[in-house]
């Protein structure tokens, strides 16, 4: 595993007029350079992790570290953190605050304080590299739920941070859309960010992640690499968590046809795989 990027050390969080916290004395590192999923039932605390890491929810107990940093809890500091996180939400709706596109994508920047050149070289940038130049002066509430998400994503990249946090970012999504997304994410993670996702898709988890992390009820049960993860059976039972379906296909196989090989991830290894 590469260094730690982001580490949350006893972190706490409770949710104003409850009693119970959501995150309890939460450990967990994030590892630099890798795709993190983060797994765990309705209500374990996977979107008020996110909502933590961003620093867009106080740290209550604990402490949130960037590398060797100590989060910094407000002013100019704290927008310099900003920068370098990036979180999308799972409602995209929540996050467009603008009237058009380019405005949308614009409005990070402008209210970090760059300059207007350095705002309309990222915007075109981002424009291309999201293929939203056709959409650029289409008002936001004309967009599909897919378009919204690309829209959403744009702007949060446009910021250029190293870490991206999404939350459930493919609820909703047909799977066309669903994988254009993945291109975007593995387009961002090429260019070396940090990329962490919250999501209930074990299909997805299974094919898509380097690193997995289980909350449950707000502690984290594990953070281990991904294979190591999906071959624990007792623990994918006790929690429950269900076969990933090309892993429970590849294990209903006869052993003499897996010849002991690594079980694939996805529908191209699996043709790969057999022949080979």
């Amino acid at each position: 595993m590469n260094g730690a990027l982001l580490t949350l050390h006893a972190v706490t969080y409770t949710y104003p007029g409850t009693s119970e916290p959501c995150l309890r004395q939460v450990d967990v590192a994030i590892p630099a350079g890798q795709k993190t999923v983060i797994l765990g039932r309705n209500g374990c605390g996977k979107s008020t992790l996110l909502l933590v890491a961003a620093g867009l929810y106080p740290v209550q107990q604990g402490v949130i570290i960037w590398r060797d940093s100590p989060l910094p809890r407000g002013g100019h500091l704290a927008w310099e953190w900003r920068r370098r996180i990036g979180l999308t939400l799972q409602n995209p709706e929540h996050q467009l605050v603008a009237a058009t596109v380019a405005e949308d994508i614009s409005y990070g920047l402008c209210n970090l304080g760059f300059d207007r050149s350095t705002v309309l070289d990222r915007l075109t940038r981002t424009l291309t590299d999201f293929d939203l130049e056709d959409l650029a002066h289409v008002p936001l509430h004309h967009l599909s739920l897919g378009q919204k998400r690309r829209v959403a994503l744009a702007g949060v990249m446009a910021l250029e941070p190293e870490l991206l946090l999404l939350d459930e970012p493919t609820t909703y999504l047909d799977d066309p859309q669903t994988q254009t997304l993945l291109q975007h994410l593995a387009r961002i993670h090429a260019q070396g960010t940090t990329l962490v996702m919250a999501t209930h898709d074990l299909d997805l988890a299974y094919a898509w992640a380097d690193w997995v992390i289980l909350l449950e009820a707000g502690r984290v049960v594990l953070a281990e690499p991904a294979e190591r993860f999906w071959a624990n059976r007792e623990l994918l039972a006790a929690y429950p968590l269900a076969l990933p379906t090309l892993l429970a296909a590849w294990e209903a196989l006869p052993a003499v046809w897996r010849g002991g090989r690594v079980p694939p991830k996805t529908l191209t290894a699996w043709q790969q795989c057999w022949q080979s």
